[in-house]
């Protein structure tokens, strides 16, 4: 049988797509491909992509140190996109997976940086401001020559300042709406709580008042005295001299 010329012209063609189908199916990466796969997304802030690559690469049980490097990784891709539960959640794992790692303190410090970064307001849920404040201290008692020692404790005052707040917030409430004895109880918890706290004039004010408004003339007057005394630029100068005039 004779075949034409063109049936001749494909045959060439024809095999080698057979060649091909029969050529070995591509290897997967390994996890040390997958890890750099992983680093090129992250540096250009693919931190999605990242996340979904190393943790491929913890699928795959690689040997320990590249396991940390692609824990450590997640956790701060999470970070960096703002995804503070998810990354508060990675870096708690990784402190447990490895507490002798290098990288452990500043997981908690990372840590409590994601739990500061939930914080809303003064007038708001305090849960995060509560548990960015244990991490921090508990970051102090376990570092307590690291090299973020002053940056937490910046954030420490900080926290301790807005739950400060947060007390004088409710005593506030509380005095508007003529709940003098829970209003008291606040101000002087927080001035027990918090006595490094800088704005206890506007506790002294309110307690002083709130003293005066069930006729308690002595815890009244021993809170206008020391506003006045401590507080001598206060907003609340004139009016707790005026109060302390009429009594």
């Amino acid at each position: 049988m004779k075949l034409t010329r063109a049936v001749l012209l494909c045959i060439p063609a024809l095999l080698l797509f057979l060649q091909g189908c029969a050529s070995t199916p591509k290897a997967d990466p390994t996890p040390e491909e997958l890890y750099a796969q992983g680093e090129v997304a992250f540096q250009k802030s693919r931190y999605e992509t990242a996340v979904e690559l190393w943790k491929r690469v913890r699928e795959t049980f690689p040997e320990p140190e590249l396991a940390a490097k692609a824990e450590i990784g997640i956790a701060n891709a999470y970070f960096l996109n703002h995804d503070y539960i998810e990354a508060g959640a990675a870096y708690e794992d990784f402190r447990k997976l490895h507490p002798a790692h290098d990288l452990a303190q500043f997981a908690l410090y990372r840590q409590g940086l994601a739990s500061f970064n939930l914080i809303t307001g003064i007038d708001t849920d305090q849960t995060p401001t509560k548990n960015a404040l244990t991490l921090f201290e508990s970051f102090i008692r376990q570092y307590p020559t690291s090299q973020y020692v002053a940056r937490v404790q910046e954030k420490i005052a900080d926290c301790r300042g807005k739950l400060a707040q947060y007390e004088i917030y409710v005593g506030r409430f509380y005095y508007r709406t003529d709940a003098y004895p829970a209003a008291i109880g606040r101000f002087e918890r927080v001035l027990v709580d918090y006595p490094d706290y800088t704005g206890h004039d506007e506790t002294l004010y309110y307690l002083g008042k709130a003293a005066l408004e069930i006729r308690d003339r002595e815890k009244g007057q021993s809170a206008l005295t020391r506003l006045v005394r401590e507080y001598p630029s206060s907003k609340y100068l004139g009016d707790a001299r005026s109060l302390l005039s009429k009594l």
